[in-house]
């Protein structure tokens, strides 16, 4: 590339290039071409680690031969037999060590480590990927900074001390104007300071002026506010007052229509109440609850009482009557036996009358037991014993009727 420098005269430097053709795209390469290094005969191993030339560790006791030498035979074939003995007596210990036994059918045996940190066994080979990326193309630096160069000629000049101007001369009005600047800045400083100080007293008279006026002012809006709230708490008392006539106003309504509406419930409710029951004489209601069951109850049990005793007194009647009947009636038997046998009327009469004093007796001791009985029992009214009368009455009839037709019998024999 061709590059042309113009300076035109009286004019800056410009920079212009010669045209040229574009390179098509197929001629030009992308990448960079690979660097390869010519082949090494010499370089035999690709990796100094597994180099044996390569000595490690301490090399001052090291006897190290030249790499054209041969090694000794005999020395060979020492370390061979060395080599062989080991593997022997490594093969030796392994047949003397005691080993498991063969496992039994369909098991088999396991390593286990029995080591007593354990570690994790596996047959395959760790493995790692590792990429790498070969580094971009570098940038084109930056192009240095275009200096044109210089064409001109350099000219110097040469001032001598008093050729320019005389500083005693030339720096007396320029004193003179500071110091004038200066006292002029301090009066205008020393004025500003008295005018600050007018300007305070003024600011400190008008304070005084508008606290005086700000408190009249609290002080009237104090009194509005008063005013204002008195007014509000007597509006509200007003609408208080109002608000209870109104309240008392509609409760004496109301209360004069409850009362016409239960001027004739209130009758009828208390008449309901009555008949059903719920207002009562405490009296009237203490002789139905308690008095009447509990008088009831003692009348039952007396009347209960006498009718037992009735009944004993009736069923001992009722025995006694019935013996004397069978006596009768044995009497009577063993009477029509002696007249139907002629028996002697002596002896006939002696039983006749030892039967008539046997019934006495056991009459006599029926009375006295029903005595008793009577006695034990005295609530037994004048009934049971009007009873036994008539019995004991009806009794001596039938015996009376006996006694007479047995003499009849006797007549007539």
């Amino acid at each position: 590339m061709a590059a042309t420098l113009v300076k035109p005269p009286n004019s800056t430097y410009t920079f212009s290039s010669q045209p040229k053709a574009v390179q098509q795209q197929g001629q030009r390469q992308k990448f960079r071409q690979p660097v390869t290094n010519p082949p090494d005969d010499n370089n035999t191993f690709g990796n100094l680690m597994h180099d044996r030339r390569v000595i490690r560790g301490n090399t001052y006791a090291l006897h190290t031969l030249p790499a054209h030498a041969q090694p000794d035979p005999i020395e060979v074939q020492r370390q061979q037999e060395a080599k062989r003995r080991a593997l022997a007596r490594r093969k030796a210990r392994e047949q003397i060590r005691t080993r498991t036994p063969e496992p039994v059918h369909n098991r088999k045996n396991i390593d286990v480590q029995t080591e007593l940190y354990l570690e994790e066994l596996s047959d395959r080979i760790e493995e790692a990927d590792v990429d790498v990326q070969t580094d971009a193309f570098l940038d084109r630096p930056p192009s240095p900074l275009f200096i044109p160069q210089s064409t001109g000629k350099d000219i110097s000049t040469q001032i001598e001390s008093g050729d320019l101007f005389d500083f005693d001369l030339e720096v007396k009005p320029i004193v003179e104007t500071l110091v004038g600047k200066t006292v002029e800045q301090a009066l205008i400083e020393v004025a500003e300071e008295e005018e600050l100080a007018e300007i305070r007293e003024q600011q400190r008279e008008y304070e005084e002026t508008r606290n005086a006026e700000l408190i009249e002012l609290q002080r009237l809006e104090e009194q509005e506010r008063r005013l204002r709230a008195e007014k509000d708490r007597r509006m509200k008392q007003a609408q208080e007052a109002l608000r209870l006539e109104q309240d008392v106003a509609q409760k004496i309504a109301a209360r004069a229509f409850a009362k016409a509406y239960l001027q004739d419930l209130v009758p009828s409710v208390f008449n309901n109440l009555r008949e059903n029951g719920y207002f009562y004489d405490p009296v009237e209601h203490e002789i139905e609850t308690s008095f009447m069951p509990w008088l009831m109850e003692k009348t039952m049990t007396q009347v209960n009482q006498l009718v037992l005793g009735r009944t004993i007194l009736d069923s001992i009647i009722r025995d006694v009557v019935n013996q004397r009947i069978d006596d009768y009636q044995k009497l009577e038997e063993t009477l029509r036996q002696m007249i139907e046998g002629g028996i002697d009327m002596g002896t006939s009469t002696g039983e006749i009358g030892h039967g008539l004093q046997q019934d006495t007796d056991r009459q006599g001791s029926g009375l006295e037991e029903s005595t008793l009985r009577t006695e034990n029992n005295p609530n037994e009214g004048g009934e049971t014993t009007g009873s036994a009368l008539q019995n004991d009455d009806v009794g001596d009839e039938h015996e009376e009727e006996q006694a007479n037709a047995g003499d009849d019998n006797a007549d007539e024999q």
